[in-house]
């Protein structure tokens, strides 16, 4: 009996590191499942925030009347529309209806989320087999470093987008037949920059080709455009064209350029290709903003998706206020629907840490979208509001953008594996070298100019997460201030 016992205690000293170490498993998979968790019900949260304010004003429009009035609308519109009776968009009083349209666009967004969410992983397998996949710099040190990312997975919120936006065309074509021509300009353009940042990932364009082909993309808009290119004056600027009726003489050489309506005391001033040329630099520049805006898991991503928000919101406050522009928002707000569905399903893969990279092909294809809405949706110049933290980004990157100062190829920030968090990235220079960034004289190291880098010079070292949390709260607040600037503050420089 004493020999059995010994015995079954040595196997059981045996066994204990076994049994030691599949409870600490447990335990361990059963934490991070947790954390996990925890995780998604945050991000899930944060995701919301910016999408409320539109959500709201959507079902304010939605529920004008009851649900059921609405759908049975809707089915009234779509029989009208193919028995070919009546006006689709009309009702009994001639009224615009854009209740059952709004339906229509958002069941097609829920479909564009179901889609994406349900492709991303199954197309990465593919990118991972043919080698389309790269290494997350921002994970250098950790057990993730050596993992091979999917990368250019853009190219699949991009396809569905296409494909949404095609459903919702042939309705929004059928009943609006005069914006058939925007329409496929719009589709040719966005079509365009996706297949130029796929072939980007693929084969890395050098930069000069970057700048050029945005151009050619926006040319289908640029030609289909049938807006007005003339622009309102600032009051506090109208006495530096006219004054007592008469073209000052600053006015008289503006006119070698540009046309003064005098009918208008200077009020407006007409741009002609002027105006189309900006527009053309604004597909360029939406294009790149966000590229070079970029850098940690879940930026690029998410701020087109807070841009999105608020560009549904600038467009839905227009439309129920039935402005005179109301079709051309219905047409921004149909399109920025589908956007955001699948804008919103890559983010949750791409979201720290992510599982996917959206590559150059979603910064271009989203960059394109938002220039296609601004341009077609006639409010180009509100669409800028909504891009201050990219205008920053550019503005302060000159130097290195410029080759004025040296730019590295990646100059997104460090990764500590000491500290698990991130630093602001920099470049090696001599003591006397670019004095005018640097912190102490005798530096050796001037931190990167992009604004990502800059925050974590203000705030201080992060974690990857926490730091995309922080600048895309910077995006929602700088958008709530474009959309202030935009109804509020522009009363003191213009006439209502």
């Amino acid at each position: 009996a004493s020999f059995a016992s010994n015995k079954r205690d040595s196997a059981n000293l045996k066994a204990a590191p076994k049994k030691a170490i599949a409870i600490a498993g447990y335990c361990i998979v059963h934490h991070s499942s947790e954390a996990r968790y925890r995780m998604n019900i945050n991000g899930h949260v944060l995701s919301s925030i910016p999408f409320l304010p539109p959500c709201y004003l959507l079902i304010q429009i939605l529920l004008e009347h009851s649900p059921l009035q609405v759908v049975a609308s809707w089915v009234q519109s779509f029989v009208r529309t193919h028995v070919k009776v009546g006006n689709a968009d009309l009702d009994d009083n001639g009224a615009v209806v854009v209740g059952p349209q709004l339906l229509a666009y958002v069941l097609v967004a829920i479909f564009g989320y179901w889609a994406t969410d349900c492709l991303i992983p199954v197309i990465k397998a593919y990118t991972l087999k043919r080698g389309i996949s790269g290494k997350d710099l921002g994970k250098r040190g950790t057990a993730l470093a050596d993992k091979d990312v999917p990368e250019a997975l853009g190219i699949v919120p991009g396809a569905i987008f296409l494909i949404c936006l095609t459903f919702c065309l042939v309705g929004y074509a059928t009943s609006h037949p005069t914006k058939l021509l925007d329409l496929n300009s719009a589709l040719l353009s966005v079509c365009f920059m996706l297949f130029l940042g796929f072939t980007d990932d693929v084969l890395d364009w050098p930069w000069r080709y970057k700048l050029v082909l945005p151009t050619v993309a926006s040319l289908p808009l640029l030609c289909c455009y049938s807006g007005s290119t003339s622009i309102v004056v600032p009051i506090q600027m109208r006495s530096w064209l006219m004054q007592h009726g008469d073209l000052t003489i600053f006015g008289k050489i503006l006119c070698y350029f540009i046309v003064v309506d005098e009918n208008a005391d200077g009020a407006i001033v007409n741009l002609g290709l002027w105006y189309l040329l900006y527009m053309g630099m604004l597909a360029v520049f939406c294009t790149n903003a966000i590229n070079i805006y970029a850098g940690i898991n879940g930026l690029e991503a998410g701020q087109s998706y807070v841009i999105g928000c608020a560009v549904l919101f600038h467009n839905l406050i227009e439309i129920q206020a039935d402005s005179l522009s109301k079709e051309n928002h219905l047409f921004a707000a149909m399109i920025m629907l589908s956007f955001l569905g699948v804008t919103l399903a890559l983010l949750k893969h791409n979201w720290f840490p992510a599982s996917v990279f959206v590559g150059d092909t979603f910064c271009y294809f989203a960059g394109m979208t938002f220039a296609v809405v601004g341009i077609l949706g006639h409010f180009s110049k509100t669409l800028l509001l909504f891009f201050i933290p990219q205008v920053m980004n550019f503005i302060y990157s000159i130097p290195q953008l410029f080759k004025l100062v040296p730019c590295p190829r990646h100059r997104l920030p460090k990764f500590n594996a000491k500290t698990g968090l991130m630093e602001p990235s920099t470049f090696d220079c001599q003591p006397h070298q670019y004095r005018w960034l640097k912190k102490r004289r005798d530096d050796t190291e001037v931190a990167n100019m992009t604004v990502i880098n800059l925050t974590l010079q203000f705030l201080g070292p992060m974690s990857e997460r926490s730091l995309c949390v922080v600048l895309l709260g910077g995006q929602v607040v700088f958008c709530a201030l474009g959309l202030f600037i935009r109804y509020y503050l522009s009363q003191l420089f213009f006439d209502k």
